[in-house]
C-alpha cells in the first residue's frame, strides 16, 4: 500500500533547479533510500516531506491527504538530523522524552514510552548519561530513539551515519534495520554512500541533477542498470558504448562484445559488465573477446581488484576475483564474459563513448 505519494514536484532556487518534476511512491512500512551525488536533490525532496520546504509545483499526499497542506509541526513526520542535535545538558531519557513532554502527554505515559524505545535501541542502561559520556554508536541510538518514541508514520533520516567510523557504521546499519523493522514506521533515507543504501533499503531511487533515474530493489539496480547514469554510479562497472547488431555490441576498436538480447539493432547502447563476471585467462588462440595487460593488482579482505590495459579502449578494463589473484601485473591476458552476466542500456547518444 502507498503512504506517501510525490507527483510531479519542481523546485527552483534561483537559477538552480533542484528538483525537475519528481514523481515517487514509497510504500507504507518500507526502508526507501535516496541515493545519489551532491546536488542531486535529494536533500530538497526530504526538506519538502519534512515541511521545511515548499515545491513551485507538484503534489505530495500522505494516505491520500495533501500533505502540503500540513505545516511542519503538525504532519505525523519526524526528521532526524545528520548531526543529531542531542541537548548536551540533558540526560539520554530527557533527550528522548522532551518531544512527548512538548505535547503534554501524562508523565506516567512518557515514562512507559521513553522506557519501552531504550530497551528497543539497547540503551536502557545508558538513561541517566549526558551525550558527551555516550560513543558515537549510542549518541546515534538517542538520536534514532527520540525521533521513533513519537510515533510518526513517516521517519526521515539525513545522513543519518555520516559521522561515524567505518566499523561502527556497519554495525548500525544492521542495527537501522533491525529496528525499522521492529517499529514498522516507514524510514526515508537520504545518502550519497552506495554502500550505506544497498545495505539498508528495501527500495533505492537513484537521483540525478534533480530528476530520479530509476526506481529499484537493490539487486536491480546493481545487475539491471537502466540509464547509463545509473550503470555508472552505482558500483564499479565496465562501460563499452556501441551499435547493437545481432550478434553483440560493436565497439570500436574493439570488434563485437558479448551482450544480451532485447535492444532494437543499429541502435546506439552502452554494455555494462561488472568485474567479478569478467573472466581471465591466458592468452591462446580463440580464448576470450579482447586481450589486455594486467597494470594493478590489489587485495582487499578475501578479493582481489585487478585493473587491465585494453587496447583500443581508452580506459582500464576491472576485473575482482576470489581469494589471492592467480596473475601479476605485467601478465598477458585474455577477456571474456558471458553475454547474460552483462546489461545493455539504451538511451544513450551517438557521439558518447564510454
Amino acid at each position: 500500500m502507498t503512504l506517501i505519494s510525490i507527483d510531479g514536484v519542481s523546485r527552483r532556487f534561483g537559477e538552480v533547479t533542484a528538483l525537475d518534476s519528481v514523481g515517487l511512491d514509497i510504500r507504507q512500512g518500507e526502508f526507501f533510500a535516496l541515493l545519489g551525488p551532491s546536488g542531486c536533490g535529494k536533500t530538497t525532496l526530504l526538506r519538502i516531506l519534512a515541511g521545511f520546504e515548499q515545491p513551485d509545483a507538484g503534489s505530495v499526499r500522505l494516505d491520500g491527504a495533501d500533505l502540503l497542506a500540513i505545516p511542519a509541526h503538525r504532519r505525523p513526520v519526524n526528521l532526524m538530523f545528520q548531526s543529531y542535535a542531542l541537548f548536551p545538558h540533558m540526560s539520554v531519557e530527557k533527550n528522548v522524552a522532551y518531544g512527548l513532554e512538548r505535547e503534554r502527554l501524562p508523565r506516567a505515559e512518557i515514562r512507559e514510552r521513553v522506557g519501552a524505545v531504550l530497551e528497543t535501541v539497547g540503551l536502557a542502561a545508558q538513561a541517566r548519561r549526558r551525550p558527551h559520556e555516550l560513543s558515537g554508536g549510542q549518541r546515534q541510538r538517542v538520536a534514532l530513539a527520540r525521533a521513533i518514541v513519537k510515533r510518526p508514520r513517516l521517519l526521515l533520516l539525513d545522513e543519518p551515519l555520516s559521522a561515524l567510523d567505518k566499523k561502527v557504521r556497519s554495525e548500525m546499519q544492521l542495527e537501522l534495520k533491525r529496528l525499522q523493522h521492529e517499529v514498522g514506521i516507514t524510514f526515508v533515507v537520504v545518502t550519497h554512500d552506495q554502500e550505506e543504501a544497498m545495505s539498508l533499503a528495501d527500495r533505492i531511487a537513484v537521483m540525478n541533477g534533480g530528476r530520479v533515474e530509476q526506481v529499484d530493489a537493490p539487486v536491480d539496480l546493481y545487475e539491471r542498470p537502466r540509464t547509463p547514469f545509473v550503470a555508472g554510479f552505482i558500483g564499479a562497472n565496465n562501460l563499452f558504448t556501441g551499435r547493437v547488431t545481432g550478434k553483440g555490441l560493436e565497439v570500436d576498436g574493439l570488434g563485437v562484445l558479448p551482450a544480451p538480447a532485447g535492444s532494437e539493432e543499429g541502435g546506439t547502447a552502452m554494455l555494462a559488465v561488472r568485474p567479478e563476471r569478467i573472466r581471465l585467462g591466458p592468452v591462446t588462440d580463440g580464448e576470450g573477446v579482447l586481450r589486455g595487460r594486467v597494470v594493478d593488482v590489489s587485495f582487499y579482505g578475501g578479493v582481489s581488484h585487478l585493473a587491465l590495459s585494453v587496447p583500443g579502449h581508452d580506459r582500464a578494463v576491472l576485473a575482482a576475483t576470489q581469494g589471492r589473484a592467480r596473475v601479476e601485473a605485467g601478465a598477458e591476458v585474455a577477456v571474456s564474459w558471458d553475454a547474460a552476466d552483462a546489461a545493455l542500456v539504451d538511451g544513450v547518444s551517438g557521439d558518447r563513448r564510454a
